[in-house]
């Protein structure tokens, strides 16, 4: 069974220090930007910005320095993240790259690769998608259809990949398809991974607009597309382990439960200096709910930092988290009788950003229902 023991991180005077070196960065680079455009959250993309963020070596952090990394600790990059998302910077376009992409490549991608990737990634010139979902599979990865056939011309694939982020605007995609056929006892087995290069022909890709009629997401087609032999990322059916540990590193950090806090920032606005009993009260339920999550999210980052696994604990945080993001728009409808509206002032057009992304917000990074697979596998539950 898992020790669900969230070790306390304290701070450290470097941390403390970098937070407002970061914070300083960000009043002089977003100091002018609407509540609206914050509420965005990690789906505002710059890529000016992103580059800028690396220029301050704030991207690849922990990576070594033969790969343009700055060998910073998983805290120090932690405490980066979480000034970035409080601040509802543009980080859209670089945060799967930093996130999960670059780490994975560093991890068990050859030495070409991560010479060929891991520098433009840490100057923020080059940016990644995932590769995961798939049509009428829900959630369930095991579900994947989409197949790389190896020829001697390299790995030709064909299927369909749903609900990317940022396809249209990425140099890259980590692909998650199939290899070979399941075993007869392992429906995880005979899966890999590749890094695709999205210019290569046989690519369509295919804009799925939000409710706000926004294109974040795609709808992206392989049909015949030809990679080189040097595609494949890690050892052959070993796609299944590689993704298990990507999605660690993307379910566990501070986006899980900040995605709604310029929304929170923008309630305590309009509540003011003298709010009801009940508005405070419902208030600082939810400033303790962020305080706790926070305490976790860092317990994680500390555990990444030991190398240690985790998957069971980044899936708390991120069940937790989505519970909350949710929660924030909630309170923020009872407690303002103002309604949402994208065209509106600072706390209705933040209130309208929000709700209307809020449904992705318990499904992406894994819905709700298999996040607590994962974690009642971890009690011994099933």
């Amino acid at each position: 069974m898992v020790d669900f023991n969230f070790q306390q991180v304290p701070s450290n005077d470097a941390m403390e220090t970098l937070r407002q070196e970061v914070r300083d960065f960000l009043a002089v680079e977003i100091g002018d930007r609407k509540p609206a455009e914050r509420a965005l959250s990690w789906a505002g993309h710059d890529a000016a910005f992103s580059r800028k963020v690396g220029e301050r070596g704030w991207l690849g952090m922990t990576w070594p320095g033969r790969y343009c990394g700055h060998e910073r600790s998983a805290l120090e990059r932690y405490v980066v993240l979480e000034e970035m998302l409080t601040a509802g910077a543009p980080v859209s376009a670089h945060w799967i790259a930093d996130r999960q992409s670059g780490p994975l490549i560093l991890r068990v991608g050859t030495e070409e690769q991560r010479q060929r990737y891991l520098p433009g990634i840490a100057r923020g010139e080059i940016f990644f998608c995932a590769g995961l979902s798939e049509p009428d599979t829900g959630s369930d990865l095991a579900s994947a259809r989409t197949r790389a056939v190896e020829t001697d011309a390299g790995w030709v694939v064909n299927g369909t990949k749903i609900w990317n982020t940022n396809g249209h605007r990425s140099h890259y995609m980590i692909l998650f398809c199939r290899t070979d056929a399941p075993s007869s006892d392992a429906r995880h087995s005979g899966f890999s991974q590749f890094i695709v290069d999205m210019s290569l022909p046989g690519i369509e890709v295919r804009p799925i607009l939000d409710m706000a009629g926004e294109h974040h997401l795609n709808e992206i087609h392989f049909s015949d597309a030809l990679l080189p032999k040097d595609a494949l990322l890690g050892p052959k059916g070993s796609g299944w382990q590689q993704v298990i540990s990507e999605l660690a590193h993307e379910r566990s950090g501070p986006e899980r439960f900040l995605s709604s806090f310029p929304l929170l920032v923008e309630l305590a606005r309009a509540l003011g200096d003298s709010p009801s009993a009940h508005a405070a009260a419902s208030l600082g339920r939810l400033a303790g709910q962020v305080a706790v999550l926070r305490q976790m999210s860092l317990s994680v980052a500390g555990m990444l930092q030991r190398g240690e696994d985790p998957t069971v604990a980044a899936a708390i945080v991120k069940d937790l988290g989505a519970v909350l993001e949710q929660e924030v728009i909630e309170v923020a409808r009872l407690l303002v009788a103002t309604e949402p509206d994208l065209t509106g002032q600072d706390f209705a057009a933040s209130l309208a950003t929000t709700l209307l992304a809020s449904p992705s917000f318990s499904l992406r990074g894994g819905a709700r229902e298999i996040l607590r697979g994962i974690i009642a596998r971890g009690l011994n539950l099933r």
